[in-house]
């Protein structure tokens, strides 16, 4: 029995190094001013500089990784969380999302970050400073609230309505 746990354990420790070799792509792409939030919606530097600590690992095109992702298979589960994070937001490609989505996506950033849903808890964790606190996440809800009232005054009403599917 203790020569197969010793096997097990000598097997495990071989798969761990061998792992090691197998890296994905880091979250390190370019950005065009162009396409990101600030590029359609004014923000305010408070408000930015809680995004960029709390959100933009995840939800930009460039992340701001720890020492424990250069270790698989951390680095494979903080890929999967930022590929996520980015199909359902990236302030980098903000400006590039058709109005009615930029629309919803501003309701669900304060709807989430009200809620306590955003940051996750996973990020949080480890990332103390990522935590909002209740006055941070009303900047955040207000300034939702401003930027949607905003693009209803500059836009037909229709198009911030996204169209229903065939």
């Amino acid at each position: 029995m203790r020569k197969i746990f010793k096997l097990i354990l000598i097997g495990l420790l071989i798969v761990l190094i061998v792992i090691q070799f197998f890296r994905p792509e880091k979250n390190n792409s370019p950005v065009m001013a162009e396409n990101t939030i600030t590029a359609k919606i004014p923000i305010p530097d408070s408000v930015q500089g809680i995004l960029k600590v709390s959100c933009y690992d995840c939800h930009s095109n460039k992340t701001i990784y720890p020492w424990y992702s250069n270790f698989q298979p951390v680095m494979w589960f903080l890929t999967n969380h930022i590929i996520d994070g980015k199909r359902h937001l990236n302030f980098d490609e903000f400006a590039v999302y058709s109005l009615a989505r930029q629309y919803k996506k501003l309701k669900e950033i304060g709807e989430q970050v009200k809620a306590g849903e955003m940051p996750m808890e996973s990020y949080t964790l480890i990332h103390r400073d990522a935590v909002l606190s209740a006055s941070q996440k009303e900047l955040i809800y207000s300034w939702v609230s401003n930027s949607r009232q905003l693009m209803e005054s500059q836009y037909p009403a229709d198009s911030l309505k996204s169209k229903p599917r065939k």
